[in-house]
């Protein structure tokens, strides 16, 4: 059984944070890999032509091992999810009368890119909202998916798990789908890689995108994509010197190439090798490999199962557990319940979370222990038992 990672954290005492959601803080271990490479680069003259592909080719093979890419010449390094996707959405043929299927209070970056597609090409962005809560409100969601999914759908653009509140959506089964219609089968893994398994060979994405910051606990400003054979004769957002087959070779550069680098390199994002954020990122990837993911749901699971039942009898409403992972979970509050007094009491308790759409966002990982838990339950219950001002 893995055990709190606290002490590896600079988390000050006192401060519940339950917010990897939101931005993992930088462990000791990422963190110095950053100061290491400030330090290098205060002498550029050590700086070799090998060093702008070393930290990249190794970043590619612990991301494509994370995600179980056979072929690291599969992952391009992006500064962020929004780039990949539109170097995927500018390798998508989309006609009028199709449609694109996306999911209501998806991430504003994977609508936003889909939504201007539709409109360039003539086709119909389909949002597919969830039903009113009950139940077995995300089973019922994923089977408005399905059904949304048709013979005139070009993309299905969704996450694993909503950003918002962890609802879970069936990937293998959408993606099934998708393959059935021939649609374009976009992956936004920015909040479940990292955190809980995830294996391309089986869930069989055209593309997954996730941000570096999260639950990869890495830093802002990179992130990492697996693009599918369906790229491989593509066209990148921008035209870099070091996507081109032979950059390796400074002396060769003013000889222009028009062939790229092979698989998808030639969606790296220009500047790729930076030689600050790309050590952290390489560095943040071992971490998470040796933590490993199927061991980060076990510890959350053992972390939030008490909390979770507490929350619920308290009538607050949070998905079941076939439909979440345990790292990441909306609270909704019972009818009635004063939100401002509960962010006031949260303020006040040093218990940091997010609230996003109707949902109080919780998000634990191994640096969390039981006492973050049970601070966050009392501010829950303070406010849910105190009589609501009518003044």
């Amino acid at each position: 059984m893995t055990v709190c990672q606290r002490d590896r954290f600079n988390i000050p005492d006192g401060v519940r944070y339950l917010n990897c959601a939101f931005m993992a803080p930088l462990s000791d271990r990422v963190a110095e890999s950053g100061r290491d490479a400030l330090d290098r680069l205060r002498d550029p003259s050590r700086l070799t032509p090998a060093a702008f592909f070393r930290d990249s080719d190794e970043t590619r093979r612990l991301f494509a091992r994370l995600i179980g890419a056979g072929d690291p010449q599969r992952i391009a390094i992006v500064p962020s999810v929004s780039y990949g996707l539109a170097a995927v959405a500018r390798n998508v043929s989309l006609r009028a009368g199709q449609n694109v299927v996306v999911l209501r209070e998806q991430f504003p970056s994977n609508v936003y890119t889909w939504s201007r597609l539709c409109r360039t090409n003539g086709a119909e962005l389909r949002v597919v909202s969830p039903p009113e809560e009950s139940a077995a409100r995300a089973e019922a969601w994923n089977s408005r998916i399905l059904d949304a999914i048709d013979a005139r759908t070009g993309v299905v653009a969704i996450p694993e798990l909503h950003w918002t509140d962890g609802t879970r959506y069936d990937l293998d089964q959408i993606g099934g789908r998708a393959r059935q219609c021939g649609a374009v089968f976009v992956v936004d893994g920015t909040q479940s890689v990292g955190a809980t398994p995830f294996d391309v060979e089986r869930v069989q994405p055209d593309a997954l995108l996730c941000a570096g910051y999260k639950w990869l606990t890495g830093p802002y400003g990179l992130g990492l994509a697996y693009l599918g054979p369906m790229f491989d004769d593509g066209l990148p957002v921008e035209e870099n010197w070091i996507a081109r087959l032979g950059s390796e070779n400074f002396a060769g550069l003013i000889e222009y190439c028009e062939e790229y680098q092979p698989g998808v390199l030639r969606y790296d994002v220009g500047e790729r090798s930076n030689f600050i954020l790309l050590p952290m990122l390489k560095t943040a990837l071992m971490q998470v490999l040796e933590w490993r993911p199927a061991l980060i749901q076990e510890y959350c699971r053992a972390l939030t199962a008490e909390p979770l039942t507490e929350l619920r009898s308290m009538g607050c409403r949070i998905e079941t557990d076939e439909w979440r992972r345990s790292h990441l979970f909306g609270i909704r509050m019972p009818r009635g319940a004063d939100l401002p007094a509960l962010a006031a009491e949260l303020e006040a308790t040093r218990v940091i979370v997010s609230v996003r759409g109707s949902s109080i966002r919780v998000a634990p990982h191994l640096y969390n222990d039981p006492e973050d838990l049970h601070a966050l339950v009392a501010a829950v219950r303070n406010v849910i038992s105190r009589p609501r001002s009518t003044a």
